[in-house]
Order: C-alpha cells, then structure tokens, then sequence
C-alpha cells in the first residue's frame, strides 16, 4: 500500500474509536508493505495520559518485533503527532512520520497541543509544571553503574 492508503487506515482507526468511546486519534506502525500494529486513543478508558495512539501503536509494534528499535519502520498517524509522540517516535529510531490532520485541525476540536509544541522555546521558569535540578552527592551514581556494565544494551 502507498502512503495515502496506510493514511486512510490510520484515520479510519481513529473515526472508530470515537464511535467505541475514545478520542478521535488513530496511528499504525508499518514496516515495508507490512502492518505491524494499529493505537488508538487510549487515554480516558485507560486513565493513562501517555495512553496517545502513536504510543500505543509503537509499544504493541515493540512487542511483536520484539525489540525497542523501529529503524526500518514507518509510523502513520491520523492527526500530527503532539510533542509527546513525536518523542516516542525519535526514542524508537523510526524512519518516517506521516500524518492527516494537523494541529490546527485538532485545536479546532479542542484539542489544542500549541503550548506543548512552544513549552520548549521558553525559559524553564516559564514552563506551566514546575522543574528543579537539584544534584547533589551520587546523583550521577546511575550512570557510573551503567559506564562500567560489561552487557549493557546500548540504546
């Protein structure tokens, strides 16, 4: 299948799970001319806010490959992906990202990822959640232990 049609899937997925009781967010993971994994929009039946199609499609392609690395892969969402599954994404070594919808036509139904989008071209005090970098003695401790790992799985 071509790009459009992986694309159609994706919204497809997305239209359903509305009907089914979840947002209106849809992604597959394909890889070649293969379909690997289909996420919808999980997080209000889930309670999880990480629950976003494109995570859910990464993870449940994870876990049929067996592996945390997706180079080769493709992710197809029906909206473009929010800075979280932009991220998810990057982490999982994907190809390309392709996507229908945009931000703007989210915003317009209410879901509006601009301040996530610009949260990080302004100052940390500026950020609306509070973060700190503390330090202190040991606090790189974790990455001593993993310099010196002989069989570390490097990521």
């Amino acid at each position: 299948m071509d790009d459009k049609a992986w694309l159609e899937r994706a919204v497809a997925a997305a239209a359903q799970n509305v009907l089914d009781g979840g947002g209106p967010f849809g992604a597959l993971v394909v890889k070649g001319d293969e379909l690997i994994s289909v996420g919808v929009n999980r997080v209000t039946p889930t309670l999880d806010p990480t629950a976003h199609a494109e995570v859910v499609a990464i993870r449940d392609a994870c876990q049929k490959l067996q592996t945390f690395k997706l180079d080769g892969c493709l992710l197809v969402a029906s909206c473009e992906p929010c800075p979280l599954c932009l991220s998810a994404a990057l982490w999982a070594r994907m190809d390309r990202v392709i996507f229908a919808a945009d931000r703007h036509d989210a915003a317009e139904a209410g879901f509006d990822d601009r301040a996530f989008y610009e949260v990080f071209t302004t100052p940390v005090e500026q950020w609306p959640v509070q973060v700190q970098h503390l330090g202190g003695p040991g606090a790189t401790l974790p990455f001593q232990h993993w310099n010196d790992k002989a069989d570390k799985v490097e990521y």
